[in-house]
């Protein structure tokens, strides 16, 4: 028994050791343990920092947070601009038979998720003329749907068509903290993404963190909150807009 309290001891040490001579780390250390454990989503240095003293280091609190479940179950990651707790990557097959099976996007809607991180404000027909082919009504719903896409405002151009971008389930779905931790063209040929010679003066844009509307956007109008009705509106204007083109052009199948 005294030999199983000995190892009991040791293995706590290493996470009571860091705190013997500073109550005040471990204390903000707990209190961003408790934030993050219970937040649905990421939660960002400034929602801890606000729950902490004015003094507080919230680089030395997240620091010794990261360490204490570097070897845990759990581990804490960067997502989406914030904070939060995953299942340590050797583990995961233990809860994979656990969820559910996601749904799959197609190809068209991969292409157009790419074309909208990577581009984003961008309009429905401005992703059109990126990838040469229709965007069938159902794509761009299905990305509004999975919570990987959202309507952001009206571009300042005739017509007003609506601007898409993505949302941070996006960046957390995809393991990133920001949209500039998107792949670049270095990086996509290294992956075998990009195969071949690239065409001179091809690059790959690299979209900006600010969410706030751009100089050519307006805010959408009527209430924000109102999503059934900007819903609504963004397919009527998708099946008018697929009705002019297979009038005036047939279309390439979605690839």
């Amino acid at each position: 028994m005294n030999e199983l309290i000995r190892l009991a001891r040791r293995v706590e040490a290493p996470f009571d050791a860091p705190f013997e001579a500073n109550p005040e780390l471990e204390q903000a250390v707990r209190v961003a343990e408790a934030l993050i454990f219970a937040a649905r989503t990421p939660v960002t240095r400034d929602e801890i920092a606000a729950k902490l003293p004015p003094d507080a280091d919230i680089e030395a609190v997240i620091g010794e947070l990261r360490g204490l479940y570097a070897s845990r179950g759990v581990n804490l990651v960067q997502r989406a601009g914030g904070f939060t707790f995953r299942t340590a990557p050797d583990l995961a097959y233990l809860l994979a038979s656990e969820e559910s099976a996601p749904r799959r996007l197609s190809r068209a809607g991969l292409e157009t998720l790419a074309i909208v991180a990577y581009h984003q404000p961008v309009t429905r027909a401005e992703i059109e003329d990126i990838r040469g082919v229709a965007v069938a009504k159902g794509t761009l719903d299905a990305l509004l749907e999975a919570g990987f896409v959202r309507m952001r405002g009206r571009r300042k151009t005739p017509g007003r068509p609506i601007t898409y971008g993505t949302t941070p389930s996006f960046l957390d779905h995809f393991g990133l903290d920001k949209l500039s931790d998107l792949p670049g063209l270095d990086e996509l040929k290294g992956a075998g993404l990009i195969e071949g010679r690239v065409a001179k003066g091809f690059s790959i844009p690299t979209p900006r963190d600010d969410d706030a509307l751009g100089q050519d956007e307006d805010p959408l109008d009527g209430d924000p909150l109102d999503e059934e009705v900007l819903a609504v509106e963004a397919l009527a204007v998708e099946d008018s807009t697929v009705e002019n083109l297979a009038v005036e052009a047939p279309q390439q199948p979605e690839g």
